[in-house]
């Protein structure tokens, strides 16, 4: 029996706020079984409108009472799901029993665009006004944007921009179709979004969208997959859902495309046709974690006796806008493999030679190219003439736009090589190859991420507005170098003596050590953790291989 009930702002359905409310025992029994099972209360009392039948009690099927189990058991839930699967339903009816059965908790509804956030608050509203007035919490306020019960619970409804909550603390985050937030703000918002969440240790986080291509939902779902990170993977084939069969499949291809049915309903995560290398290849391709990581260099492989190294280099201004990269590839056997790497966009570029020939001496005097665009001459005049480094790359103009690599001495020889549009196009083409027919192996994750990145441009490749490729402008240029014949000639030569060597017992020899000298702005990165260093007369420290 309810004492007093003048509704919610003259709405009969809505309890509001601090109504007395007589329950029958039959009453309270109920809302005990609700408030501790979730499935039983949206089954129970949870209303959905449909295109067909209008406002009807909403049914979960079995893989959506999965996903509810889920949602309770695990603080962290990403979900993988095809179109028209009922992703919102399912977790607006999970928030719904949420805030009625928590006390003074906030919620975050986001979504790509605010109406399409609001719109999903508008069928959490729609459910709450059909329920009994014995589980309603009573209503405080009740706007377009957000809601709060009387019990304290509060529900805000956002678009996913970088500053959509910033400065709030949240106990439940829901990010609707998250694989459509703009590639140019998708991390700078969710950095922003989980420090909301982090302080709580029951907070949660629920991610359910359907693919679009290799962005930040790509690479959060492949590190949920991979036990890399602490969200529980959940994912829907179409046939799970009722009514779908090979028929209804074949008439959807008919109306779309096998592309638009892959991406929306098998699910898969093809990459834009922009891309330089194929979205199918991209998708398969792991990186790993570094095994020594000291500041701006990442090592993932320590240098071995015997192995043959090529260091590409792409200088910036060092501003704080583009970066620095040196990147380290094995070369020794394919397929080719990364093996360091070194980033930053702060270094002033006279300290960046020192950084280089540091990295090189340290890969058995790795075989060095520099781009010389913009201040790279500078770099390659210092390492060359200053820190005398002698196992650099050299190349020789044949035309204003054309050029080839040389061992020989020439006087019109360069130190390094000039990114043409024609050499780029042609470190384009053969990356691409190396690349998709597994010979060449990126172990970087930013690595990968930028060449997800790497697109179709004013004719030309590379990086999406927003976006950096410092990194795979290396790449391009290991491309062009790899069809150099004299590279051709020296990697193989090189190849054939390690073979040579293993096949009279060299790698039973006794091991010697390698070196990396510290240097002005890079600290050595084997330094902690590497037992029986020692430091010789000149204060350089030595390491076991």
């Amino acid at each position: 029996m309810v004492v007093r009930d003048e509704g919610y702002q003259g709405n009969p359905n809505l309890l509001r706020a601090g109504t007395v409310y007589a329950y029958t025992q039959a009453e309270k029994d109920e809302y005990r079984k609700c408030h501790d099972d979730s499935i039983y209360f949206i089954e129970s009392y949870v209303k959905i409108v449909t295109l067909d039948d209008g406002i009807v009690p909403f049914k979960p099927w079995d893989f959506q009472k999965e996903m509810l189990r889920n949602f309770d058991k695990y603080n962290f839930n990403i979900c993988k799901l095809p179109r028209q699967v009922g992703k919102s339903t399912v977790s607006v009816s999970y928030i719904l029993h949420y805030i009625l059965f928590n006390e003074y908790v906030e919620v975050a509804i986001l979504a790509n665009k605010a109406a399409t956030a609001r719109q999903i608050l508008g069928r959490l509203k729609l459910a709450y006004e059909k329920l009994p007035k014995f589980l309603q919490a009573g209503i405080k306020k009740w706007n377009d944007g957000s809601i709060e019960l009387g019990n304290g619970s509060k529900i805000y409804a956002e678009s996913t921009s970088s500053d959509s909550i910033r400065g709030y603390t949240f106990n439940l985050i829901f990010l609707d179709e998250f694989a459509f937030v703009p590639h140019n703000i998708a991390e700078d918002f969710f950095n922003a979004t989980y420090p909301t969440i982090s302080s709580g240790k029951n907070a949660k986080m629920i991610i359910v969208s359907t693919p679009k291509g290799l962005n930040l939902f790509h690479k959060m779902w492949k590190k949920a997959i991979d036990k890399k990170s602490e969200y529980h993977p959940f994912e829907v084939h179409w046939s799970m859902v009722p009514g779908r069969d090979q028929a209804w499949k074949e008439k959807t291809i008919r109306n779309t495309s096998e592309r638009q049915f892959r991406q929306e309903f098998e699910c898969d995560f093809l990459g834009s046709e922009e891309t330089l290398i194929s979205g199918s290849q991209m998708s398969i391709m792991n990186t790993i974690d570094p095994i020594y990581t000291e500041g701006d260099l990442k090592v993932y492989e320590k240098p071995e006796v015997g192995r043959s190294y090529v260091v590409n280099v792409d200088t910036s201004e060092g501003i704080g806008k583009d970066y620095h990269f040196i990147n380290v590839t094995d070369v020794s056997e394919w397929p080719y493999k990364q093996v360091a790497c070194w980033r930053n966009n702060e270094m002033p570029v006279m300290l960046v030679p020192n950084v280089i020939k540091s990295i090189c001496e340290s890969y058995n005097n790795a075989y060095l190219m520099i781009e010389l665009n913009n201040l790279g001459q500078q770099v390659s005049d210092i390492l060359r003439h200053d820190l005398e480094y002698e196992h650099m790359f050299t190349t020789i103009s044949d035309t204003q736009s054309s050029q080839h690599m040389n061992f020989k001495y020439s006087r019109s020889q360069k130190y390094g090589m000039k990114m043409t549009s024609q050499s780029k196009r042609i470190g384009c083409d053969n990356l691409k190859s190396i690349i998709e027919n597994g010979k060449y192996i990126i172990n970087d994750e930013k690595t990968l991420d930028e060449l997800k990145t790497f697109i179709v441009r004013r004719n030309s490749y590379m990086a999406e507005e927003g976006k950096n490729d410092d990194s795979i402008m290396t790449l391009v240029q290991f491309g062009w170098m790899s069809n150099q014949q004299v590279f051709k000639d020296q990697i193989d030569s090189d190849i054939r003596k390690l073979l040579q060597n293993e096949q009279s017992g060299y790698n039973e020899e006794p091991e010697i050590p390698f070196m990396i000298t510290p240097t002005s702005g890079m600290a050595d990165p084997f330094r902690q953790g590497v037992q029986n260093s020692f430091a010789d007369d000149e204060g350089d420290r030595w390491f076991p291989a």
